[in-house]
């Protein structure tokens, strides 16, 4: 058994209430018990106008998956109780939350490694003083409870005792509405999926299909497929834009985290803001084994996979150069159609000009034998009954997803 504190820096009697934690756990393990202690201090402040709540939080949580995961604990249980539930739930019904936020806190969440239990959710904070009155277990009030600063507290010490006595099942009620929030945001989150499947591929959000959709379903659409391309929540006010913004005609750019959406022939893709660093130069690498091979100077990662036809000679691959695009660059699409520009083959594929960016794969002679975006030239495909591999070129964050998925697996 595993007892984790976090010192927050932010009380004068932080070290108390740590020293109390630790001289707790001492005493139940020389009455037997196989209790281990772990502590961790969150360094830095909350930049300014960065909510102190949020900074202390986010802090908190790092600090306890690091905690649990440097010692192989891969459950942790948290104290919130059903109170903490119902305050949480009028917190994001105030700040006008839709169903994923009102569905408040989770019994149960695996998230980053580690799965997340709130035993204590469906009861009332009540009984858990009542357990702990009990067996003599003694606990410290956080002073800063009191400081009507923080968006919870005035809601705990001004309204809730209002609410409560207007309301005797207030507290029972208002955790009910966030456990059928949860439902149904879990069923969005199915809907929204499902859509992302049929609708979106590698190349992007079909737009004419998605135009199609209700309303609600293409906004749930638009947060589920943002939601994986920018590696997290969006922005409502970017879903509201493109709501609005993105169609199947014309091209268009919105910024986004980071990255830039783009609307090209009909798709919407998710791409790295273009970047003026110097030009890599020649990279020799070897894709001759499956897996991801990551470029660093490139900012993205090669996916290689076997393959019975289509692709390169294992042998080739082995030794292939990367570099930038070069004038007189030509692509064959196919062994039987001409070789082409570049320029006119990304035309042709209708390949947006931000997806155009990344290493042109040559053999040591300089011949170009893939390029991102349209794939494998004609003129290096394997003969048939030779060991082969393919690739495909995944950029920024697509490929530090793909390797987060690969090892999950």
């Amino acid at each position: 058994m595993l007892a984790l504190h976090v010192h927050h820096g932010l009380s004068e009697r932080a070290d108390a209430w740590l020293s109390h934690c630790r001289a707790t756990c001492r005493r139940w393990a020389r009455r037997g018990l196989p209790i281990e202690f772990a502590c961790r201090r969150l360094d830095g402040h909350p930049r300014a106008g960065e909510s102190v709540e949020a900074w202390a939080r986010g802090g908190r949580y790092r600090a306890l998956r690091e905690m649990a995961a440097e010692r192989s604990v891969d459950l942790v249980l948290l104290a919130h109780h059903r109170r903490d539930q119902a305050e949480t739930f009028l917190l994001q019904a105030l700040r006008g939350g839709g169903a994923a936020t009102l569905a408040a806190m989770p019994r149960l969440a695996r998230r980053d490694g580690v799965t997340w239990a709130r035993p204590w959710l469906g009861q009332p904070r009540e009984a858990i003083e009542a357990y702990a009155r009990r067996h003599r277990l003694r606990w410290i009030e956080d002073d800063s409870n009191a400081d009507e600063r923080f968006a919870r507290n005035r809601l705990r010490l001004r309204v809730w005792p209002a609410l409560a006595a207007a309301f005797d099942d207030a507290e029972v009620a208002l955790a009910t509405a966030a456990a059928r929030a949860a439902h149904a945001s879990a069923l969005l989150d199915e809907v929204g999926a499902g859509d992302v499947a049929m609708l979106a591929s590698d190349d992007g959000l079909d737009l004419a299909s998605w135009q199609r959709l209700s309303l609600p379903r293409r906004r749930q659409m638009l947060v589920s497929w943002l939601h994986a391309a920018l590696a997290g929540a969006p922005p409502s006010s970017l879903v509201e834009r493109l709501l609005r913004e993105a169609t199947a005609d014309g091209h268009r750019r919105w910024p986004a985290a980071g990255r830039e959406l783009h609307s090209y022939r009909g798709r919407l893709q998710c791409v790295p803001i273009e970047s003026h660093d110097a030009d890599p130069g020649r990279l020799v690498v070897d894709l001759s084994r499956p897996g991801m091979h990551a470029v660093a100077a490139w900012r993205g990662a090669f996916r290689v996979e076997s393959v019975a036809s289509g692709g390169i000679a294992v042998a080739d691959a082995k030794r292939l150069v990367l570099r930038a695009r070069a004038a007189g660059d030509s692509f064959q699409a196919g062994p039987r159609r001409p070789a082409r520009s570049l320029k006119l083959q990304y035309q042709a594929s209708g390949i947006a000009p931000a997806l155009r960016r990344g290493p042109i794969v040559c053999s040591e002679d300089d011949v170009p034998v893939f390029v991102p975006g349209l794939g494998i030239d004609a003129r290096s495909v394997a003969p048939s009954g030779q060991a082969q591999v393919a690739f495909a070129w995944l950029p920024e964050r697509a490929s530090e997803r793909e390797s987060e998925r690969e090892g999950s697996r």
